[in-house]
């Protein structure tokens, strides 16, 4: 046989397409005496024939009586037949063979020898290949931002290998390549992408390039590496050659009889042969370096792998929170200003409205000692009446007990007369005190009929000769009111005393003043008003638009001020202070409008109503 390796390698394709023709998914209970082989076909079915042949040719010579087949399968094939227990023995790459090992407990016992220069424990390698004469690419550095074929991402010589080499170098294929294009099995499809141009370059199995002449002149190895006693360029590091492992299911006998068959295998007879198991550990140390196959679990995520991936992001988000917080500090900042600026607006409001109010009071308290200063030239004429009458009962008393003729009746009339004059007085001064004095204002409950009665007798009781005034009251009995009483005294004296004055020096039936006394109708329902009527001179329509201004006065001794705080209160009260011209006739009338309380026999609600209204 060593003489005809044409015939040789004929048989071998007639019995591996047998045994690939059998039924590749029976089960073990199906054929006892079947040995049945997975191989990793990263070369695709042909060459796969032509590469494991020889084992074939060996079992089935080592093993009679047992029918020896070979499956082809890919990475994921090959390990769901692993799993499934389709397969007795497996033939794979070094990476799959850790994987397999730690997820389906598969032992190597052999290593395949791919005899002298390179040893069994140093003899696959990736290779970079790029087109040959492409020098805008040298090192493995270059490959930054280009499109780079591979097999698989799972593939040990493939792509696994050359990872390793490249995250060495910070890189990171599927951060910096402008593209990872995975082209599947066979291996020949990367040389086929680089060729078209549809990959910058391509990872492949150390020893393939140099396979065939045709791949030998048109690509070279990107970054190659000086390994001692390997014989083609390899950009990594060398690994152990690919195993055969038996699994959990395959029973130990048979391990032993295959193990034993294919270490009797030789180059020189049958076109390969098989060592000892090798040492796996520098497959281990790569996958840990990765962090893939049985160490995936050390890339689960921790805050510092989190950090280095997401660091832009989190950068990004403490920008962010650190801009929040700025704005947050900023807002809070504006806010605790605005509202010391609020607080302090509504103090000094409050306290304006404090000077406010005291020089209401103070203004309110000097026009009543104003309207009393006018008046005061006739209230002494009008107290020395009684005290002169007080004084003649008291002299006629003097005389009548001198004569003798001092009666009981006499003293009686005389003692009767001289009390009435005394209390006509009390009372006198009694209003004039209590109108005059400085207090607080007030709000009471009071009928408007009462209010005038009582403006009207101060008034008259303050002047000697006081003009005729009567008073037209047609609002109900119980209409009432809530009002300060000596404001509202204060406006209808003012009013009664401008009458007054108006009509002073005209006949004695112009000098009359009317007080009416009813409920407004239109935009004054619901108010009471007091009309006082006079019969002067009148105004003009420039006085009247300008009567109730501060300081103006028709008056050659007025001040200007008496109407203006009269309206001032009036508005204080809800209320209104208005002038009209009388109808046509001589004089004029001012109206004082004052909204109506809840009267006495209305429900409690409709009175609650009007407080609320308040």
């Amino acid at each position: 046989m060593p003489a005809y390796p044409g015939v040789r390698r004929l048989l071998g394709a007639v019995l591996f397409l047998l045994a690939a023709l059998a039924p590749a998914r029976a089960t073990p209970a199906d054929n006892a005496a079947a040995v049945r082989i997975g191989v990793l076909a990263f070369l695709g079915a042909e060459a796969a024939i032509g590469e494991w042949s020889p084992v074939l040719r060996r079992l089935q010579a080592a093993l009679p009586g047992r029918t020896v087949s070979l499956v082809q399968l890919d990475h994921r094939g090959l390990r769901d037949a692993a799993a499934a227990g389709e397969i007795d023995f497996l033939i794979t790459n070094p990476g799959h063979y850790v994987e397999l090992e730690a997820e389906l407990g598969a032992s190597r016992i052999l290593t395949l020898d791919p005899g002298p220069p390179r040893a069994p424990e140093r003899s696959i390698g990736s290779a970079v290949i790029v087109k040959a004469g492409n020098g805008a690419l040298r090192t493995l550095a270059d490959l930054r931002g280009r499109r780079v074929a591979v097999v698989s991402t799972e593939g040990f010589g493939g792509f696994q290998t050359i990872w390793r080499e490249l995250a060495a170098q910070g890189i990171d294929p599927q951060r910096d390549f402008a593209e990872l294009k995975v082209v599947g099995l066979p291996m020949t499809g990367v040389f086929e992408a680089v060729a078209r141009g549809e990959a910058d370059a391509g990872i492949v199995r150390s020893c393939l390039l140099e396979s065939r002449a045709e791949w030998r002149s048109a690509f070279t190895v990107l970054g190659a590496r000086s390994e001692p006693d390997f014989p083609c360029a390899t950009s990594t590091r060398l690994y152990p050659d690919w195993p055969l492992a038996a699994l959990r299911h395959t029973p130990p006998a048979l391990a032993k009889e295959v193990t034993l068959a294919l270490l009797a295998m030789s180059a020189a007879r049958d076109g390969m042969e098989w060592a000892v198991p090798a040492d796996y550990q520098a497959v281990h140390e790569m996958f840990r370096e990765l962090q893939i196959g049985p160490y995936a679990y050390l890339r689960e995520p921790t805050l510092m792998v989190l950090a280095e991936r997401y660091w832009r992001w989190i950068a990004a988000l403490a920008v962010l929170l650190a801009a929040w917080i700025l704005y947050t500090v900023r807002v809070e900042h504006l806010v605790h200003a605005r509202t010391a600026e609020l607080r302090a607006a509504l103090a000094a409001r409050e306290a304006l409205e404090v000077r406010i109010r005291a020089n209401q009071e103070q203004a309110d308290h000097l026009a009543r000692l104003s309207v009393l200063g006018e008046l005061s030239g006739t209230l002494a004429h009008e107290l020395n009446q009684p005290l002169a009458t007080i004084a003649n009962y008291a002299h006629s008393l003097i005389r009548r007990i001198d004569n003798g003729r001092l009666t009981d009746d006499a003293v009686r009339e005389a003692s009767g007369e001289i009390a009435g004059q005394a209390e006509r007085a009390a009372g006198i001064l009694g209003r004039i005190r209590g109108f005059a004095k400085k207090r607080a204002a007030v709000r009471e409950r009071v009928a408007p009929g009462a209010l005038v009665v009582e403006a009207v007798a101060l008034f008259r009781g303050m002047l000697a000769n006081a003009p005729e005034v009567s008073v037209d009251d047609s609002l109900p009995a119980d209409a009432i009111v809530e009002v300060d009483p000596l404001q509202i005294q204060q406006v209808l004296l003012n009013l009664l005393k401008n009458g007054y004055d108006a009509a002073r020096g005209q006949p004695p039936a112009r000098q009359r003043l009317v007080v009416r006394i009813d409920e407004g109708k239109g935009e004054s329902a619901g108010h009471a008003r007091i009309a006082v009527r006079d019969h002067g001179s009148g105004l003009d329509t420039a006085a009247r638009e300008r009567l109730f201004e501060p300081f103006f006065t028709t008056k050659p001794d007025g001040l200007g001020l008496g109407l203006s705080i009269c309206r001032t209160i009036a508005e204080a009260h809800r209320g209104r202070l208005t002038v009209d011209d009388a109808g046509g006739g001589p004089g004029c009338e001012f109206i004082l409008s004052l909204p109506l309380g809840p009267s006495a026999s209305e429900p409690p609600e409709r009175r609650t109503d009007h407080v609320a209204d308040r």
